[in-house]
């Protein structure tokens, strides 16, 4: 075994800003318009948040402004440049083919009841504990040694002085029953008070391993959030996740890998692939199109917000059932 560490960050992150008002846009469409194609892509930083993207649907009532500043403060500057779906992506689409090529990776093992590795649920527990009492920007990470203890814990957060902040972790560590070296690393470069959108820009899809399955996990690569489910990038995604829990649990495994791979305007993946504790093989007894994911794990519905907060899995979403 070896070192591994995972980070985790709050939901007042400049990029899980980001994050949450693209998926937030996505729910306003799909609650007037379960059909609508959406893709929405938000930049922000210093008061002013900048929404882009493609979106075709029959909605009439979604308030993109609103919905920023909702999330990220009514001070804030919102520029929009919205257009319609490409005709060319929405034909290979509206035949029920993939709406881009890509890899979509699943994964679940058996070291946590979340069903993901210890350390990226470790340092999300840490972080939403903290965030809990003190709602601001923030970052956690954890590193755990070779024998399965607690090497070291960093915590970072905005307007929580280093001793409060110490008492937090340590509080964490003992409800958790942590033991190890434990070297702790509390705002390391400081107090702060400066965070968010004031202290940095944000961008959708800037913290994709913090969604997925944390740095020892690989990653197909593409973003999640501000898409709708006809864009495998997401759709495909989520039944990876729910074919590799499927895997987990039926074959009483330790580790289960799942990979699918799409081409724009196909509705069949190119690979569907699943390691289960090393061996591969193909995944059968699944509807891998498109619409068969989009209808087997209901993602027409207006979701998406929450997922962005934290994770895409181990939150106890209908696919990591």
């Amino acid at each position: 075994m070896f070192y591994r560490t995972a980070e985790s960050v709050s939901p007042k992150h400049p990029d899980k800003l980001c994050d949450q008002i693209s998926d937030a846009i996505l729910d306003a469409y799909l609650k007037e318009d379960p059909n609508a194609r959406v893709a929405a892509e938000a930049c922000g930083g210093h008061g002013v948040v900048f929404v882009t993207g493609e979106i075709t649907s029959t909605a009439e009532n979604v308030n993109i402004p609103a919905i920023v500043k909702r999330i990220a403060g009514d001070n804030i500057e919102v520029h929009t440049k919205i257009v319609k779906q490409s005709p060319e992506i929405a034909a290979g689409v509206d035949t029920g083919g993939a709406g881009d090529q890509g890899i979509m990776i699943g994964y679940a093992c058996d070291e946590t009841p979340e069903m993901l590795p210890r350390e990226v649920v470790l340092s999300r527990r840490l972080n939403q504990f903290i965030y809990e009492k003190h709602p601001y920007d923030g970052k956690t990470q954890i590193t755990i040694a070779p024998d399965d203890s607690i090497d070291s814990i960093v915590a970072s957060f905005q307007n929580v002085p280093k001793d409060e902040l110490e008492k937090l972790v340590r509080d964490f560590i003992a409800a958790n029953e942590l033991n190890g070296k434990l070297e702790l690393h509390i705002n390391p470069a400081g107090d702060w008070n400066q965070g968010g959108f004031d202290a940095d820009t944000g961008l959708t899809g800037r913290k994709l391993i913090v969604d997925n399955y944390g740095p020892r996990v690989a990653i197909g690569g593409g973003c999640y959030s501000g898409k709708d489910p006809s864009k495998v990038d997401r759709s495909a995604a989520y039944m990876a996740r729910r074919i590799a829990v499927d895997y987990l649990r039926k074959r009483h495994a330790h580790e289960v890998l799942v990979r699918l791979a799409y081409a724009i305007g196909y509705a069949e993946p190119l690979e569907k692939t699943v390691v289960i504790d090393g061996v591969a093989e193909e995944i059968e007894g699944y509807d891998l199109t498109p619409n068969g994911i989009i209808e087997y794990l209901n993602l027409k519905r207006p979701i998406y917000e929450v997922t962005a907060r934290y994770g895409h899995y181990g939150e106890g979403f209908d696919w990591d059932k």
